[in-house]
């Protein structure tokens, strides 16, 4: 007996849907590389967002020990301006310096002083011996804004801003304190 066969035709994709396939795939695959890159460079701005923290909080703490050890006036914890000159604090964004003679961050003893750094420990992994790594930051600069709060003669307000630069990004940490006369 003769029986007529029916054609099988073949099922699959054709070259056309394939490279449309590769496309879609290359465009989310490009993007999440691009992800991955952005994230890696936050990652790096995490370690200087804490840096800025503590180096605003630094400044803050200078500013108090100094007043409530009374090695500054209430009049001293103020920018030193034209009409101010007896006041510590330099106005415009300063670098992070070692503290000068006074001890505290950001005022005129600071001046042409060496730059601040971190201490990491060295391939011992020991901190404090001969292998220890330096790392300046020389990325960041500080600004120290001190005055009055209106209706208060015995209150300032210190605001401390910290900018630094991590790769494509520019970051501001910016820490609000305040100041008795007390």
């Amino acid at each position: 007996m003769w029986r007529a066969r029916k054609r099988q035709t073949a099922k699959g994709f054709t070259l056309l849907e394939t490279m449309i396939s590769l496309v879609i795939l290359g465009v989310g695959v490009l993007g999440l590389a691009a992800m991955l890159a952005d994230s890696l460079a936050y990652m790096q701005g995490s370690e200087y967002d804490f840096i800025a923290q503590q180096k605003a909080e630094e400044a803050a703490e200078a500013i108090y020990t100094a007043k409530y050890t009374n090695n500054a006036t209430f009049a001293q914890l103020s920018n030193n301006t034209a009409a101010n000159p007896a006041g510590l604090f330099l106005v415009p964004p300063q670098p992070l310096l070692v503290p000068g003679a006074d001890g505290l961050v950001g005022t005129v003893a600071d001046a042409g002083g060496n730059p601040d750094y971190i201490v990491y420990p060295g391939p011992d992994g020991k901190l404090g011996t001969a292998d220890d790594v330096y790392e300046s930051l020389g990325a960041f600069t500080r600004t120290i804004a001190i005055s009055p709060v209106p209706g208060y003669t015995s209150l300032n307000q210190a605001v401390i801003t910290v900018n630094y630069s991590t790769g494509r990004f520019t970051r501001t940490y910016t820490l609000t304190t305040y100041i008795s006369a007390y």
